[in-house]
């Protein structure tokens, strides 16, 4: 396989499917069913899942309530969500271990960085809850810090689009999809892939960020064996030319 150990990084809203709201069974499953495939292939699999099928802090504040309140509650919506994906992986026979930021012994672990590595070395999908569990930090920040942390080889963000694009490839039909970019073009383009700590992370480490469709069946298990899926982000050009054209000005892109 072309990577030893991932972090995939799922949002909580695509685990709504087509309901307004909450988990839809259905997609759980069908993510349930790709990451048992690509850890039964060998590779080390860890997750970080978003809760904003659920809640978001950053809705506290429309509310009218404290923004640290609304982030710790959107925590909480994450271990839910993480909760539900353990219980789908292990209904298919998939050994995982679920490790939270929070302290809620009763349902996950703590999360211990020498745990969560011993627990990937011995093949169990690990799934990290709670963000870093502190306020003002998003889930992709948690993933990215984590992927660190646990020496990954690369981050995968799986979205409901295909990649990056120069605009958002659904409001704007002439938007058109990078295959590889750097992470200062990215900077430059002023291109929306993650929140600017999560990005910055991964630069500064030297981690590169896979955006991938996620609800296309198969697509994580094509991307683990080499194919060039969704759009690559690093810190240098690869030898494979961007689709976009270089000569595109700077757009507020997307990867939703």
């Amino acid at each position: 396989m072309k990577y030893n150990r991932i972090l995939l990084k799922l949002s909580g809203e695509a685990l709504m499917g087509q309901q307004q709201y909450g988990i839809d069974a259905s997609r759980l499953m069908q993510y349930a069913e790709e990451i048992k495939v690509a850890a039964a292939t060998g590779t080390q699999v860890a997750v970080v899942i978003g809760g904003g099928n659920i809640y978001r802090g950053v809705q506290a504040e429309a509310f009218g309530l404290d923004r640290v309140q609304g982030d710790y509650m959107g925590m909480l919506a994450t271990v839910i969500n993480s909760m539900a994906l353990q219980s789908a992986l292990e209904k298919l026979g998939v050994k995982t271990r679920l490790l939270s930021g929070l302290t809620i012994q009763q349902v996950c672990e703590p999360y211990i960085r020498r745990r969560a590595m011993r627990h990937l070395e011995k093949g169990r999908v690990v799934i990290f809850g709670a963000g870093i569990g502190s306020p003002y930090f998003t889930t992709d920040s948690a993933a990215s810090l984590r992927a660190i942390e646990i020496e990954a080889d690369v981050v995968l963000k799986g979205t409901r689009v295909d990649g990056i694009y120069t605009a958002d490839p659904e409001k704007d039909p002439e938007a058109v999809r990078f295959s590889n970019i750097t992470f200062d073009e990215v900077m430059a383009k002023n291109l929306n892939v993650m929140d600017m700590t999560a990005f910055t992370l991964c630069k500064e480490n030297n981690l590169p960020i896979i955006v991938f469709d996620m609800n296309t069946d198969g697509n994580l298990q094509r991307l683990l064996s080499g194919e060039s899926i969704g759009t690559l982000v690093s810190m240098h050009p690869t030898d494979d030319a961007a689709t976009a054209s270089p000569s595109l000005q700077p757009a507020t892109g997307s990867a939703r």
